[in-house]
């Protein structure tokens, strides 16, 4: 996958930030361990954990040494470690896994998530944020954009349709193993400002491994087919700004 692009990611700060404030205030903690931040990225949600809990100990974990070299600055307190997050294997059971916007990278989520919760302390908890936009035109324009004969070779093997499940399906991989579970989903409106501002969002996200399969010239020539499509699903308010829906899928589980 391409490298983490920290100034593309971080051009939506204040709106990607508003579903991790909101997981985190569904967070209890009781049981002693520290606090681990899965996929961290650039440190900005970091801080947010560690102003939550201030007494805990926090490591943050990612795989890009561009986001990690702005999470070192965003939390100069924080331990942070280049590596890969499915492999993640802490040497001491945490109190909290936290993950926003991260784990909808991994596949097998059957097996990954009851895999973190146990390797969480006695009474640790789970908590988990991902994007499930997948079937909205933001995504689905990708999708079909890959699909045209100019691109198609190079996107099918990275193309990832619909890499986060239902509700239900987390509850009942979880439920099992957990002494609680709470599911829920959100839809945020966020009121994007600027020039083909979707095509801007998603340049820090779900389009960098399609953008990094293509040459200079089939990168423009794909963001113009898929700008097209996302101008006439997502068009502007009579104020000139592009009002976006983005539906979130959020986690909170705790160890037996």
């Amino acid at each position: 996958m391409a490298d983490w692009d920290p100034a593309q990611y971080l051009k939506f700060a204040d709106h990607r930030a508003r579903p991790a404030i909101d997981l985190l205030g569904r967070i209890a903690l009781t049981g002693p361990g520290e606090i681990v931040d899965l996929g961290c990225g650039a440190g900005n949600i970091t801080r947010l954990v560690a102003q939550r809990f201030p007494e805990r100990g926090i490591v943050g974990i990612d795989s890009s040494p561009e986001m990690l070299a702005k999470a070192r600055a965003a939390l100069p307190g924080g331990r942070f470690i280049e590596g890969d997050i499915a492999r993640f294997a802490p040497a001491a059971p945490p109190a909290l896994i936290f993950s926003n916007a991260a784990l909808h990278w991994l596949d097998d989520h059957p097996a990954l998530f009851p895999a973190l919760l146990g390797r969480l302390a006695r009474g640790g908890v789970l908590a988990v944020q991902m994007p499930r936009n997948h079937g909205a035109p933001s995504h689905t324009a990708m999708v079909e954009a890959s699909r045209l004969p100019r691109f198609r070779d190079k996107l099918a093997a990275v193309v990832r349709e619909s890499p986060v499940a239902e509700p239900r399906v987390y509850y009942g991989v979880l439920a099992p193993h957990a002494a609680e579970v709470e599911i829920w989903e959100t839809e945020y409106l966020h009121v994007l400002e600027g020039e083909r501002p979707v095509v801007e969002w998603t340049k820090g996200t779900a389009l960098r491994p399609l953008l990094a399969a293509l040459d200079d010239d089939e990168q423009a020539e794909f963001l113009d087919e898929y700008g097209r499509r996302v101008a006439a699903a997502y068009p502007k308010a009579a104020d000139g700004k592009t009002p976006f829906p983005f539906r979130r899928l959020f986690i909170v589980a705790r160890a037996r």
